[in-house]
């Protein structure tokens, strides 16, 4: 979804068309595994669940799976219509373990849903007992993001790549899950939006990628962003990145799991938009992290 955009069905299969269309023509000389966010979808889904009170609402891994299996679907829709019939494609509900003792459930930053004025975000805060925080001049709901700690899904996910297939998965950041605290030792879901972040940077560690990317609205990455002393970076190393702060709530996971997969694997990671993916599997738009200059 866009900035300010309508959360209509019709909008989001716009979107997905068009990266549909900026994915297939990488699609036809390298081999994709694809995520994707989920934060406006589940923020919906909650206000939604919210609005009908003749049940309890559901909770934030039942709405992670659900948006895993819709924004999925469009996405193994539109790209079929742009790729020739014979490329396989699947979406693998993945289920991405958490610690529920994790310090993050102590202080929600990862934001869903739509942005609010303070006035509205006060009545829902008063009502809901959300949390909010803000992003940019507007406020957003703001919910725990504990880091992956394992992808129950992966031995499934490799199986398909070997065959060719176009895999979905870990979309949201996956469905937060982790291990009910008795002797059962069995699995259970957690209330927690995991960040995409960090379950893709996992995810291309697992699967051996070559190049991991997240592919964002910016063309790259800056130092001093929105100022008057913004500047970009093209080529840096997690070191180099190191002497910059970026936001929390929107390119710092993203940077930091850029170093994490570099530093991890000795491989490039990017950064970029969408719009550029040819030019950013080239290595000749977006930001590059490597392991050495």
């Amino acid at each position: 979804m866009q900035r300010g955009e309508p959360m209509t069905a019709d909008a989001q299969r716009a979107n997905v068309r068009t990266a549909a269309k900026a994915l297939a023509p990488v699609a036809s000389g390298h081999q994709l595994v694809l995520s994707h966010g989920n934060g406006p979808q589940v923020g919906l889904l909650a206000l939604q669940a919210a609005a009908y009170t003749e049940v309890e609402a559901y909770p934030l891994d039942i709405l992670d799976a659900q948006t895993e299996g819709m924004i999925g679907y469009l996405i193994e829709q539109e790209l079929g219509n742009v790729l020739p019939p014979e490329v396989p494609l699947a979406t693998i509900l993945t289920m991405v373990e958490v610690d529920a003792a994790d310090p993050a459930f102590a202080d929600p930053t990862k934001f869903v849903g739509p942005v609010y004025d303070d006035e509205a975000a006060a009545a829902l805060q008063a009502d809901r007992g959300w949390t909010f925080k803000r992003d940019g001049a507007q406020l957003r709901r703001v919910v725990p993001s504990p880091r992956p700690k394992r992808i129950f899904e992966i031995r499934p996910i490799r199986w398909l790549l070997e065959h060719g297939t176009i895999v979905i998965c870990a979309g949201g950041g996956g469905i937060p899950t982790g291990w009910v605290p008795d002797a059962s030792r069995t699995l259970g879901g957690i209330e927690a939006v995991i960040d995409k972040d960090f379950a893709s940077e996992l995810l291309a560690r697992e699967i051996q990628a070559d190049l991991f990317i997240m592919a964002t609205d910016v063309d790259a990455v800056y130092d001093a962003w929105g100022t008057d002393r913004q500047c970009r970076l093209d080529r840096v190393t997690p070191d180099e990145l190191r002497k910059f702060t970026f936001p929390a709530g929107s390119m710092g996971p993203k940077v930091r799991a850029a170093m994490q997969f570099v530093e991890a694997t000795g491989r490039h990671a990017a950064i970029g938009a969408l719009a550029d993916i040819e030019r950013i599997v080239a290595g000749q738009a977006g930001t590059t992290v490597v392991a050495s200059t």
